[in-house]
């Protein structure tokens, strides 16, 4: 399942998608939660497969043990928000204050996170000051799963083979969470497509990596 279908970010879309030919970067978005992060979790241990968690920091203060689990099985634990507001709808200080309060945060969980994600992909110049001030990498994606609307893993699987397939360096869209906006009550289907492309993935030849690992070689 190879081809060019890049599925952007949107406005003020992120960059470093696709820098890593031969990989396959799953992440997940608006998590952790107790029973789809766990079940993620699960399967990807089943594969020997490695991951980059997005996280909702009140969430994973709920939830520290699945943080934990994350960095024992190889995973990447990276800042999505927390607050799930579109940055450009926000001031500058409102966005320092965002990052600040979401790394201590994570570090208080054992974690450094060196990626960050923002809200539907959507980033101004004061996200990128904002990013590098604090040493985070913004990252969008170039295969959307569009998961967040309730689509079963055939459908979602039809949609991106229809759009191209992965791409070299595919860098995918999923939510281990129920965010804003959300027309679905649960992540099964996310839990099955993750699986399905894994099987790609190994049918392809590629590699699980996070997205540090894509851009700088490991999970700094």
């Amino acid at each position: 399942m190879t081809g060019a279908g890049a599925r952007g970010a949107g406005e003020g879309a992120a960059v470093n998608a696709g820098v890593l030919p031969g990989t396959l970067a799953l992440t997940f978005d608006d998590g952790p939660d107790p029973v789809w992060t766990s079940r993620l979790l699960a399967k990807l241990s089943d594969w020997g497969a490695r991951a980059t968690f997005f996280v909702d920091v009140r969430r994973a203060r709920a939830h520290r043990d699945l943080i934990e689990a994350m960095g024992l099985a190889g995973h990447e634990v990276a800042f999505h928000c927390v607050e799930h507001r579109r940055h450009s709808e926000r001031s500058e200080a409102e966005l320092a204050a965002e990052a600040e309060v979401g790394v201590e945060a994570l570090e208080s969980l054992g974690v450094r996170p060196t990626a960050w994600r923002a809200p539907w992909g959507i980033v101004t110049a004061a996200t990128r000051r904002i990013a590098a001030e604090h040493g985070l990498d913004l990252w969008g994606w170039n295969v959307d799963s569009h998961d967040w609307r309730g689509d079963s893993r055939g459908e979602m699987l039809s949609a991106l083979r229809a759009a191209g397939g992965l791409p070299e360096g595919a860098v995918v869209l999923m939510h281990d969470g129920i965010g804003p906006g959300a027309r679905r009550s649960g992540c099964a289907q996310t839990v099955e497509l993750a699986a399905a492309l894994l099987d790609i993935s190994r049918a392809d030849g590629l590699r699980t990596a996070t997205v540090s690992e894509c851009r700088h070689g490991s999970n700094r």
